[in-house]
């Protein structure tokens, strides 16, 4: 695709592909049923590959889990994650004894550092109504210098995130949620002390973006050399630099020009993620991301040794029952959603 600001276009999957310092990025949108009471579908699943459901069947997957919807216990090394979650609930636990419920607009960051066991499971609260759940599962690197830090944390409640609100000449309105960075004005919650968001230097940014039809907006730019990434993951229509290009693609962009946007007919979603490339060697291998092999083999013989701190839960896919939003912290601090906001 020839386009000033558009350096290549790829139609997305189930896995979103991504550029450094980004890893690895999913939108999970499952249509779950009604909860039967115990956390899970009140539907068969038979017909499922349970434990490794990822087909889809029905509009929702089990994922992982066997019961309960979601990803049990499991290991990370050398990265971070950053799960937004748009509409549900997810459940938090981990090796360090931290738990926690977060959903409805709520980010969980998480630096797995030197080693952390977690598990995320979708408890299906509503028993006498369908259970949507939508997220995005993002991954980020994490410096050689940081791969071995303690792993950290932190909580971003739905009603403590920026949301800026812009209104075209015609009155059309761009809503602009802003995860990381301060590329429309708005300074982002602080992400945990040894991420690569943390230096403001590296631009690392995360912006949901919502458009309503027919709206006119300019993204600014960034630095050059930055690695920018658009997912146009909602809608048709949508218009860059003059050109209407297709829905649910993703669009990588020059960082140092601004792009002119205009949407279509319809409502339109845009998940922006871009910064600063980190640049050094990648080996990874599943749920380990290493600067080299032999670093990738002694991620696998740390786990068989310590499985990075054991696991204090009794089952792999613990929920919180009768909770909550909330975080409990490896220390024992408790904290909960702003009241105030």
């Amino acid at each position: 695709m020839k386009h000033k600001s558009i350096l290549y276009a790829q139609k997305l999957d189930f896995q979103w592909p991504t550029s450094d310092p980004f890893l690895f990025c999913v939108h999970h949108e499952d249509f779950y049923p009604n909860g039967n009471g115990k956390f899970g579908p009140n539907a068969s699943l038979q017909g499922r590959q349970i434990g490794q459901d990822f087909v889809g069947k029905d509009g929702w997957r089990m994922y992982h889990g066997d019961t309960i919807p979601g990803f049990p216990g499991h290991p990370h090394r050398g990265f971070e994650t950053v799960t937004v979650v748009q509409r549900g609930l997810v459940d938090h636990a981990d090796s360090q004894g931290a738990a926690g419920r977060y959903g409805d607009g709520d980010v969980q960051w998480m630096t797995a550092g030197a080693g952390i066991q977690h598990s995320e499971m979708f408890p299906l609260i509503n028993e006498s109504s369908e259970n949507t759940l939508e997220l995005f599962q993002i991954w980020l690197n994490l410096p050689a210098k940081h791969k071995f830090v303690d792993p950290h944390f932190k909580m971003f409640w739905n009603e403590d995130i920026p949301v800026k609100l812009i209104k075209d000449q015609n009155g059309k309105q761009v809503k602009i949620k802003t995860v990381a960075g301060t590329l429309f004005g708005d300074k982002a919650l602080d992400p945990p002390p040894n991420s690569w968001a943390a230096d403001p230097k590296n631009e690392v940014g995360i912006y949901i973006i919502d458009l309503d039809p027919e709206v006119q907006f300019v993204l600014p730019k960034t630095a050059v050399g930055n690695n920018r990434n658009l997912y146009y993951f909602r809608g048709e229509g949508l218009v860059l630099d003059g050109t209407q290009v297709p829905g649910k693609h993703m669009y990588n962009l020059k960082s140092d020009e601004t792009v002119e946007m205009r949407n279509g007919s319809e409502v339109g979603r845009i998940l922006i993620l871009e910064g600063k490339p980190i640049a050094e060697p990648v080996v990874q291998y599943g749920p380990f991301v290493m600067n080299k092999q032999e670093e990738i083999q002694q991620a696998f013989d740390d786990y068989r040794k310590t499985q990075f701190g054991g696991w204090p839960w009794d089952s792999y896919d613990p929920v919180h029952v009768g909770k909550g939003r909330f975080a409990k912290h490896a220390n024992g601090k408790e904290e909960f959603p702003s009241k105030t906001n």
